[in-house]
């Protein structure tokens, strides 16, 4: 068999596209394979589909293919302008490739299998391209993929933010949480944030009214964004942001008490973990302590029943929550005193927990994997590059990848 016909297979290419030739060059380590047609082809309009469009004039281009053995191997072919009787002069689209890739669609597959497992900067060392370009092929196959997406079944969703960059740059994540994937991230933290979502699920099929469910931390722009663009959602306030500000209140009353106390000092991660996850050092250390005697001690019992209202039966839970209140605010703690007024404040979106029983752990788990993707790749140089990772790590986008 000769060289031509077995790449011709090889390539799976049909009329009237044949291989003429290919040239290796060992020292370069590349193949080069020309590809062409016959003269008296015709090919079909790339806009009306009309058959039997004569070549005005052809152009040539070439593409990075998958690799031959260890060899970078690039397809080059005559790409002809058909001249159509209704629509004029048009480029066709060769079968290999998109317009105006420098790929073909099997390099990009590969590319796209790459950078859902690794940082976009190590695939283009290992295949010996810049990011930049990958970059562009990502943002392609994310975009198609993303302005397929079908929205129209989405009930239930959590939101909460993530870091984006140091500093105080953050991005919003909302997440169905039925199908457990992102259905929108966007710049922010604000209001403006949840305006945006209910825009992008209409954009999909989606209809913001259809939400009856919306699970979100305390943050005020948060509620006043769902209140304004989800308007029949019953919101949840996300029980590990509730105990985190009880927890975040122990820490200041350990704080204020070690100073004068100074058997508290290194005792932080014993109050800040739950008596089941301490280590036993820890625990030994927490046993001598004398906190029956210690404000911090009971600031801890005051946050480990807080953290008890979730094991309440739906029944029990509102007279639980009123007991623990009582308590709270009559321990002559601030801090905790400051913190039971916070539930106070959010007390419905509290107690909504035990009707629908959703949190935002899907989201922190989807956070985790969003930043150690990021660190992995050692940040990202733009706010769309880091947009098109999650939807690509945690979209579950059909990005339709040719075989």
């Amino acid at each position: 068999m000769r060289d031509t016909a077995l790449m011709q297979m090889a390539l799976g290419l049909t009329p009237p596209w044949t291989v003429i030739g290919s040239d290796f060059d060992a020292e370069a380590g590349r193949i080069d394979i020309q590809i062409d047609f016959p003269a008296g082809s015709r090919f079909a309009c790339p806009s009306c589909g009309a058959a039997g469009c004569p070549p005005h004039d052809t152009e040539r281009k070439s593409w990075r293919h998958l690799n031959f053995f260890q060899h970078q191997a690039y397809l080059s072919a005559r790409v002809p302008r058909v001249r159509c009787d209704k629509c004029g002069i048009r480029t066709i689209s060769v079968p290999w490739s998109r317009p105006d890739s420098g790929f073909t669609l099997l390099f990009e597959a590969m590319v796209m299998t790459m950078v859902s497992a690794m940082p976009v900067k190590a695939v283009a060392r290992m295949i010996g391209e810049h990011d930049t370009r990958l970059w562009r092929v990502v943002h392609h196959y994310v975009d198609a993929a993303r302005a397929r997406l079908d929205a129209s079944d989405v009930t239930r969703v959590a939101i909460d933010e993530t870091a984006a960059q140091r500093g105080h740059n953050y991005i919003t994540l909302c997440v169905d949480i039925d199908q457990s994937r992102v259905l929108f991230a966007t710049e922010g933290r604000d209001a403006s944030t949840i305006a945006a979502f209910a825009d992008d699920l209409a954009a999909h099929g989606g209809d913001p009214e259809a939400i009856s469910e919306v699970c979100i931390d305390m943050s005020a722009a948060f509620i006043k964004g769902v209140g304004e663009k989800l308007p029949k959602a019953a919101i949840t306030f996300d029980k590990f942001h509730a105990v985190r500000i009880v927890n975040d209140a122990v820490d200041l009353v350990r704080r204020a008490e070690q100073k004068r106390e100074s058997l508290l000092r290194g005792t932080r991660y014993i109050w800040l973990r739950n008596p089941d996850n301490l280590s036993e050092r820890q625990r030994e250390t927490l046993d001598e302590l004398p906190t029956r005697h210690l404000k911090t001690g009971r600031a801890y019992q005051i946050r480990l029943a807080f953290q008890d209202l979730y094991r309440q039966p739906t029944e029990a839970a509102v007279a639980y929550l009123r007991k623990w209140y009582f308590w709270a605010t009559h321990s002559r703690l601030d801090p905790m005193i400051e913190a039971a007024r916070t539930i106070k404040r959010h007390w419905d979106g509290i107690l909504r927990w035990f009707d629908s029983k959703i949190a935002n752990g899907l989201i922190e788990g989807i956070n985790s994997l969003v930043q150690a993707a990021k660190a992995k790749a050692r940040g990202y140089r733009s706010m769309r590059n880091l947009k098109a990772m999650i939807y690509l790590l945690a979209g579950k986008l059909d990005l339709r990848l040719p075989a």
